[in-house]
């Protein structure tokens, strides 16, 4: 069963960064992302949210734009965005099993 909201350490950890990151890209991409608080009042990312984090660090960390170009880039082409992100995850699984299939023959 899929989880419904994510912590900020769990988006760290999924996307590969540091939590005072994954809050600073909170911060500065309020058009994006909405999380929500808890009670205390923590920080709370739906699965649209994770996705979201998932394109800003294909599009900061592997294409090189600077959080500007990000964001322009997220506003003029969400899906294209999302589609590459999803494919460049998907080909890293593929690459892991062939790898670990490899390791066992």
């Amino acid at each position: 069963m899929e989880k419904y909201l994510y912590t900020v350490g769990e988006v760290a950890e999924i996307i590969g960064e540091s939590t005072s990151l994954v809050r600073f890209w909170s911060n500065e991409f309020l058009k994006f992302i909405k999380p929500q608080r808890n009670a205390k009042g923590n920080r709370l990312f739906t699965k649209e949210d994770v996705d979201r984090f998932k394109q800003i660090h294909h599009l900061v960390k592997v294409e090189g734009l600077t959080l500007e170009g990000a964001a322009k880039r997220l506003k003029g082409d969400m899906k294209g965005s999302l589609n590459t992100s999803r494919v460049l995850e998907t080909l890293r699984g593929i690459r892991q099993q062939l790898l670990e299939i490899r390791e066992n023959i």
